[in-house]
Order: structure tokens, then sequence, then C-alpha cells
């Protein structure tokens, strides 16, 4: 291995420093203290020289076996960010030009018993600027990203993290590194380079088999013979196969069938909520004549999956919904990007900390966004060993491509490298070409002239169908292909892979966004067959922005709160969706006023969203006017790349938003949803239980005023179907309002619950019958709260004087999360938990805790 330290310098050597590999110029510029922190305040657009240099890294190692014993040596890398020449010993051994491909280089005839390694990295910036220049045919758009987001320009011409010229959500930081393994590979006969093992279950035989494919570099002259033995032994099931090894690189593919008898006992992999995650113990081993043995230890996983794409009665189109193993599964989850401008500073437990908090809100699946990277392979095996499926795109976002032969041939290599790398993960379940570039020639976004837009599909097809897809194909049976999201599916594939409207409710999935409707008006959202992306922005916690801003920035309207917002009129927006529900707050104190708006921003976005999410799920059984059978709602997005205003609901670092914990109520498997139509409030009972259930339904009406409900009503023995969403309650506004007395739209709320036996019970959802800027008889409350440490959480016991919406705990920056958070507080007594992160204390907590409910907002 070549990780470590390494030598790095600038263009002209004025900085010389050590620096870390796996890693980057930033951070390793950040440990030797030459710079600050790159997030803080306006150091993106101060730090702009860094990636406008070009760097060196170097270094020398000693060669730790015989050189001359071995008939071939590779200098392999995993990932190099991105343009570089690569040297040892002052022999240029090639160049990289592809940050998502693997990078093998013969060193046989080069490498000495001390060897000088150089990786000279030209600015990915200046590049990209040049291939742009270069490419005479036709323009390829977006030449620069809008002014707001402070970027660089030409990203389509790199295959890089596309993000890293700046988003809607994120900074510029182009970084250059080695940012994944690096070692030396020595060996006399073979050499196994990629090893995926993927299952298929026959339907006619009910058994379950494998295809394990190997992938070798055989430098022996001569075709090698040789035994490889696959054994399970939990499913007693070994097999013997003689093969043979023919020189130079090429696969073999195994089929392993399961144990008849065990096949019908395998138990499947299930994503979150539907089962469990069961892998097996599986051990590969190679014994070829050569006489050297290698043995591959891996988990194998059961499952499969459908993209189920039908005519549905009395609707026209097509269905859009995945099996998983036979089964018919609702999508629940949000958007992945990027953890970090910096990819090394993506430690395990980052990873793990975030894609537990997903889990833990009740999701069953991200996709992994179009504009970032493909995840490390911890990233996956976290996701298989949570059941959290991936819709992964490839690397290609919100823009057109060139597709001459060069950028073409660097595309394969990277989809090959990263199917061959990627599938065995369970978790993935379906490929797709990129993200919105279907949409961006359908809607015309880059004002192409009708005239020359031939061109533009005729690229389109070439890259996403006659190259990535042909791939994808061939290496990779076992899981589904769309060409883009959103698109319209099959009826994409008929209109020749670009349709008139791949926005249409009737196929495929949607993306939709809309600032200016009404968010509590579920009437503005599209009855898609899948949503795909949608959300709202908010601004994070305080407490995540004061490590990063000094005090003069603390107000909605400073310089650094308009700098780090990337999103044009985003500020505004929120703003406008505030203030259509809620007071605006007009607090004389400029650092109160800003805390109460970005609690305001936080509780605007969680409702926003919850009634866009609760809307996809009760639209899943029914077909209205041609429309619904709903069948996943992704929301965006799950994660931040730093600290700013964002679509996320978990904060940089993995603080939970409001709308993180309003997700786990509104993605439970259970769950009451009210809507109103026409004067007329529907009750559904939406189901992700394998299981019909009994159960009583329990509607409270409470007066503001009042913490004692107005009126109970219980309804008992309905029945809320398995896997679906059925109308169990309907009543008139006005009926309800008379029934409890004393009752107005502006003075009263709706609460309402299903609790079965057993102690099943779902979260208690509620309806507002007015804006709460409207409500009448809200007092400010006495919100207190006791702490006290049981094991290895700690309880909160919360009192309150009057009904409270809203209900805020915040505990600053001690990392942990809250049973419950930003909730309707209808009773005097509550109890939540806070599970920590770290380690801390009753008497920390009480300190840094900060309640918050709607009426402290002034």
């Amino acid at each position: 291995s070549l990780r470590g330290s390494w030598r790095l310098r600038s263009g002209n050597g004025s900085v010389s420093l050590r620096a870390e590999v796996p890693g980057c110029v930033h951070t390793a510029l950040l440990c030797q203290g030459l710079i600050q922190d790159p997030y803080y305040r306006f150091n993106d657009v101060m730090y702009r020289w860094i990636s406008l240099d070009n760097w060196t890294y170097s270094r020398t190692f000693k060669t730790p076996f015989d050189v001359r014993k071995w008939q071939k040596v590779n200098l392999v890398f995993e990932g190099v960010d991105t343009v570089a020449q690569i040297l040892l010993n002052n022999v240029t051994l090639g160049r990289t030009v592809n940050m998502f491909n693997r990078y093998s280089f013969d060193i046989t005839s080069v490498i000495q018993e001390v060897n000088f390694v150089e990786v000279r990295f030209l600015s990915a910036v200046s590049y990209a600027a040049e291939q742009s220049r270069c490419h005479k045919a036709h323009s390829i758009p977006p030449a620069c990203p809008p002014p707001v987001q402070k970027g660089e320009c030409h990203v389509n011409f790199i295959r890089k993290e596309q993000c890293s010229f700046s988003w809607d959500w994120g900074p510029s930081f182009p970084t250059q590194g080695i940012w994944k393994d690096v070692r030396i590979e020595a060996y006399n006969y073979y050499h196994l380079i990629y090893f995926s093992i993927t299952s298929f279950f026959v339907k006619s035989a009910q058994q379950w088999y494998l295809e394990v494919e190997s992938i070798f570099d055989v430098v022996s002259t001569k075709p090698i013979a040789g035994l490889v033995t696959v054994n399970i032994p939990k499913l007693q099931t070994q097999q013997t196969f003689s093969v043979k090894l023919q020189p130079g690189e090429g696969s073999i593919v195994l089929l392993v069938n399961i144990n008849k008898v065990r096949s019908s006992a395998v138990e499947a992999w299930w994503p979150n909520g539907h089962g469990k995650q069961t892998g097996y113990n599986m051990t590969t081993t190679f014994m070829m004549e050569a006489g050297c043995q290698i043995d591959k230890f891996s988990k194998v996983y059961f499952r499969t999956v459908e993209l189920v794409q039908e005519p549905i009665p009395g609707s026209p189109g097509l269905s859009f919904y995945f099996r998983i193993n036979g089964r018919p599964i609702f999508i629940k989850g949000s958007n992945w990007i990027p953890a970090d401008s910096f990819q090394d500073r993506v430690t395990y437990d980052t990873l793990r900390l975030l894609l537990k908090s997903a889990a833990d809100a009740n999701m069953n699946a991200l996709r992994v966004w179009g504009g970032g990277v493909y995840e490390q392979d911890e990233f996956y095996d976290i996701c298989d060993e949570i059941g959290i499926m991936i819709w992964q795109d490839f690397m290609f976002a919100c823009a057109l491509y060139p597709t001459d032969k060069n950028y073409l041939e660097s595309v394969r290599a990277e989809v090959s490298h990263q199917v061959r790398r990627l599938k065995s993960h369970p978790s993935i379940i379906l490929w797709s070409g990129n993200n919105e570039n279907e949409a961006a020639l359908a809607s015309n976004w880059f004002s192409i002239p009708y005239a020359d837009m031939g061109v533009y599909i005729k690229d389109y097809v070439t890259l996403y169908v006659k190259n990535i897809r042909e791939i994808v194909l061939s290496e990779d049976k076992s899981r589904p292909f769309v060409a883009s999201s959103p698109s319209n599916g099959l009826e994409s594939v008929k209109e020749g892979w670009l349709s008139r409207d791949p926005y249409d409710t009737h196929y495929g999935d949607t993306h939709f966004y809309d600032y200016s409707s009404d968010c509590w008006n579920w009437t503005a959202y599209p009855k898609t067959r899948f949503a795909s992306e949608y959300g709202f922005q908010s601004w994070p916690s305080f407490s995540t922005i004061e490590k990063v801003s000094s005090p003069e920035d603390w107000s909605y309207t400073s310089n650094f709160s308009l700098h780090r917002q990337h999103h044009e009129g985003g500020n505004i927006q929120m703003l406008q969706a505030i203030g259509r529900h809620f007071k605006l707050p007009q607090s004389q104190d400029p650092v109160k006023q800003f805390k109460d708006m970005i609690y305001l921003t936080q509780v605007m976005q969680a409702q926003c969203i919850k009634t866009e999410t609760e809307f996809y799920r009760f639209s899943q059984s029914e077909i209205i006017n041609g429309e619904g059978h709903t069948m996943g709602a992704l929301y965006w997005q799950l994660n931040d790349i730093w600290q700013a205003p964002s679509w996320a609901s978990l904060e940089y670092g993995g603080k939970w938003k409001l709308l993180h914990y309003f997700a786990q109520n509104f993605f439970a498997p259970l769950l009451p949803v009210a809507y109103e139509d026409k004067g007329m409030l529907h009750i559904y009972g939406v189901s992700d239980l394998h299981v019909d259930h009994k159960l009583t339904l329990r509607v409270l009406v409470y007066a503001w005023s009042s913490l004692e409900p107005v009126c109970t009503l219980a309804r008992e023995g309905v029945t809320v179907k398995a896997q679906s969403a059925v109308p169990i309650y309907k009543e008139s506004i006005s009926d309800l309002l008379e029934r409890c007395r004393n009752c107005t739209r502006k003075s009263c709320v709706i609460t309402f619950c299903l609790v079965g036996e057993d102690g099943l019970q779902s979260p208690t959802n509620h309806y507002f019958l007015s804006s709460l800027k409207d409500a009448v008889g809200l007092e400010k409350t006495q919100l207190s709260a006791s702490v006290s440490k049981q094991d290895d959480i700690y309880v909160f016991v919360l009192q309150t004087t009057a009904i409270a919406p809203f209900v805020s705990l915040d505990v600053g920056s001690i990392k942990g999360r809250f049973s419950d958070n930003g909730f309707l507080m209808t009773e005097k007594k509550k109890v939540v938990v806070f599970y920590p992160w770290e380690p801390t204390s009753v008497e920390e907590l009480e300190s840094s805790l900060i309640l918050t409910s709607l009426l402290d907002v002034v």
C-alpha cells in the first residue's frame, strides 16, 4: 500500500508540505494549518486559488520484495481526482482524466529497489475550460452555473464530481488529490481484479442460483487450468468447477445452484421495514495448477427486483413501481448528495450516522444522485446491512455532455468499472443513466434553436443508450436500468428515449418543485406514479451556522446569509412560504430574530414536505381522473455538504432538522392521513404492514385555548388493508364543528391516531383547519423540562400550561437525536428520549437545552 505520508507542492514550488493519501490539497493545507476551515464564512471564494493551481504529489518508497522475481508489477490507483500525469522514477506511465475510474499502470520494467513516484495534477478548472475550447463541433450547454452559485464553468467537460464546481446547495471546491487507495501489486501467474456475486431466482424450479464472476489478468503465456470451489456452509451448498484461464484479461462466470432442499429455506434480503437483511457467508477458493491459491470471503444476499411498468385498469399510461422478492414495495426515502466537499473527510462513521438516521426515520430507500460521486464501498455495505434500497444514478446531472471518441472511451471504462465494483450489493435496485438530462432537452432548458435539436438528441442517445445502457446490460442482468430521472420509463423508450413530456404523471417518475403555491394545499402536487424528487428549503440550526460564521453574520439579510444561499431567491421564497401560515418574527433583537427565522424555516419545510409526502402515500391505491397509484416518495434531499440553507433534512454533521423528525412520522409503517376536499374531511389509513389490521381510529378535537379535548370520537373495527391506503373516515367539516360545540376553523385543531391490539399504534397525526397566524385562543405557554439519565439514554419530561404547536427541543452542538421533535403538544406532560451519539451528561444537556414553540416567536 502507498497510503500514508506524501509530499505535496504547488505549481511554482512556493508551497511545500506533508500530505496524507488518500486525501486532497485542501485538507492537506488545512491539516498543516496553512488555511482555515474552507467552510468558514466566505472562504469558498477566498480559497479559489487552490483549485486554480497545479499541484504535485510525490513520495519515495522501498520495494518490499525482489522485483526480479515477479512477472508483472502494477501501480494501481483506485481513484485519482482528476487530471494528472503519473511518473515513476521519472518515466511517464500515463495520464488520468476521470475521477470515477480505476487506473492500473504496468511498472514491471520501471520499478527498482528504491522508487520515486510523482502525480502531477492539472487544475480541473483550467482543464475543463480547455476541453470546452477544443470542442469545435457544437456548444455543449450550460457553459457556467448561475452567478448565485459562485461556481466554476464547463464542469460537463470533465469526468469529475459535477457539484464540485458548485451547485444550488453547495460550494465550489474543485479538489485535486489521490482520493482513494493506491498500491503496488505483483504477481507471477494470474491476478484477480474483480469479483462479484449476483443472485437469481428461477420461478419454475422454485430455486435460487448465483452468478459468480471473476475477472483476471493472466500473465503466463499459456492457459492456466485449475479448480474453483464455492462454499456456503449455512445453505449446505458446495460446488467445484474446473476452469481454464486464457492469457490476457478475461473473465470466468460460474453458475452455483443452491442446494435444492435448502433453497426453500433461503432467507431473502428485505428492505427496511419489510423483513430481515439476511446475508450468508461464502468462501470461494481458486486452486490453480501454478500453485497459487486465492481465497475470497464474501457475504451473499438473495433478493429479486423488478421494475413493473404495466397498464392500469381505469387509467391511461403505465404503472411504475418496484417488486422486491415478488412483493410490491412503496419506496419511502430521500436523495443522497456527497456528505462533504472533501471526500477524504467522509469516514465510515459519517456514513453510518447518516444512513442509520435514514433508517431510523422509517426510510427504505435513497437515490444516489447523479451530480455527486459513486459512493465508497462502505456506503453500500451499510445499506445492505440496514435494508436501504439504492436507486443509483450514473454521474451526469443537469447538463448536456460531449460524445467525442476520447470522452466516450473514458465513460465506458468508468461505467464498466463501477458496475463491476457495485453489482454484488443487494441494496442497489436500479441503475439510472442521468439526473434530469432528458427533461433538460424535452423542456429545452438551454434554449437550443429547434433546427439544432437533432444533434443534441443524437448525442443524448449515443451517451446514455448506445454506451452506458449497453455496458450495464452486458455486465449486469440482475436489475433494471432507466435512461434518466425523471422519465416516462417505457414510454420514453418508445418515443426514441426522449419523451415529449418527461413529467407526465401517467408514466415513470417525476421531479416537482413549486415555491409559489400554498404548500399546505395538496391539490398543488402532481398525482404521479412515482415522486423521485420534491422539496422545500430551510436553514440549518443556529448551532450549526455558528461554527462557520461570526456575530455580524447573524441576521437573515446579512452578506453571509446571502452568500450561503445558492438558490436564486431562496431566502425570499422561504419568507413567502412562512408568511402564508405564520406571523413573521418582529423581534428588535437581531440575533433573536435570526434564530426565530431559522426555527420558522424548519417548521415550514417540515410541514410542507409532510403535506406533500402524505399526499403521495394516500394516493397509492386509487386512480382519480386517470392519475394515481403513486408507489414512491423520495424527497430532495437527505444530507448536507456544508452549513447552509438547503433542502436537506439532516444538517452538515448529522443533526436532525425538524423535517427529519416529521419524516419519522410521515414514513411510519402505519399512519392515518387527513386531507380536505370540497368542505369534507377525509381520513385514510395508510399501511406498509404485510397483513390487514382491525383497528380503532381515535379522533380528538381540541380548542387552541384548552388542554382538554372539546370532543372525542372512537371509530372501532376499522380495517386497514395490508400495503395500501384506504379511506376510513369522512365527515363534512361544518358537521364536525357543530358536533364539537363552540368550535370554529380558527379556534380548533383535529388530532387522530390508529390503535390496535398487541400495542400496535400509529403516530398521532393532526390537521390544521386554518393558518396558525389566524388561530384563535392560542396562548403563550410556560414550557419546562426535567432531564434524567437511564442507562445509555436521557429522558426529558416536558410540561406545558397550554397547547403548544411545533415544540422544538434543541441541545445545540451536543451530538444525538430525540425520539420526537417539532410536535403539537396537547397534553400537560410528554416524555421525550434523547439518544446521544457521544458521551454527554444531564448537566450539559440541561444547560444547552432551548425549548421553543410557535408562540415564542415574536
